[in-house]
C-alpha cells in the first residue's frame, strides 16, 4: 500500500527539541540571535514532516516569525513541532517556542509560526504524496482546519500580489513612493 492511501495519527510524528542558548549564540545585543532560533525551528519542522512522511522534505515557504519575546544567553528553548495539515505532497508544520529562565522561574512563549514542507522523491527530486492525518481531538481538528484556511489565503494572497505587480506602470510608480522615505535618482520606465 502506498503512502498516499493511508493515514497517520498527528502524534506520530509530533517533536519536542529542546536545546540550552549558548554564548556563541548571542548577537550584538546580547540576546539569542533570531537567526539561531530560526534555524532550530527549520530543524525541528523537517523532522516533524520527514517523520510523517517517511521521505525526504523541503521547507517550501515559512508564515511570518514574529519575535514577541527575546531569548537569553542561559536559558532552555523548547520548541514543539506538528503537522497541522497535509495536502498531496505538502505538510503544514505549526512551531511553538518556548524559552524558560531557571534562575527567575520565568516561562515565555517567544513564537509561533509556520513551515510548509513538502515531500520529495530522492531520485527523481519530485513532490510524492504524503499519509493523511487521523485527527483525534478537537484542537487537532481545528489546526487542520486552520492551516487549511491559511493555505487558501496564502493561494490568494499571492495572486493578488501577482495582480499588482502587473498592474504596475510608472504612473503608479511615482504615485506609491510619493511622500515616503526614499529619494528617486532615476525615473522608473514603464514596461
Amino acid at each position: 500500500m502506498s503512502s498516499a492511501h493511508h493515514y497517520k495519527t498527528v502524534s506520530a510524528s509530533q517533536i519536542i527539541l529542546k536545546e540550552l542558548m549558548v554564548p556563541s549564540y548571542a548577537n550584538f545585543g546580547g540576546k539569542v540571535h533570531g537567526g539561531v532560533i530560526l534555524s532550530l525551528m527549520d530543524k525541528i519542522a523537517y523532522t516533524c514532516a520527514a517523520s510523517h512522511a517517511k521521505s525526504y522534505c523541503v521547507t517550501a515557504s515559512v508564515d511570518s516569525v514574529d519575535f514577541m519575546n527575546p531569548v537569553e544567553v542561559g536559558e532552555l528553548l523548547t520548541l514543539f513541532a506538528s503537522v497541522n495539515y497535509v495536502g498531496h505532497s505538502s505538510m503544514e508544520v505549526g512551531i511553538k517556542v518556548i524559552s524558560e529562565d531557571f534562575k527567575q522561574d520565568i516561562v515565555k512563549h517567544t513564537n509561533t509560526s509556520y513551515f510548509t514542507m513538502v515531500a520529495v522523491d530522492e531520485e527523481t527530486r519530485q513532490p510524492t504524496a504524503v499519509p493523511g492525518l487521523i485527527l483525534e481531538t478537537e484542537q487537532q481538528i481545528q489546526r487542520f482546519v486552520m492551516g487549511k484556511l491559511r493555505r487558501q489565503l496564502k493561494r490568494q494572497h499571492h495572486r493578488e500580489i501577482n495582480q499588482l505587480r502587473q498592474e504596475l506602470n510608472q504612473e503608479r510608480l511615482l504615485a506609491e513612493v510619493a511622500g515616503e522615505r526614499c529619494q528617486l535618482l532615476v525615473e522608473p520606465q514603464a514596461d
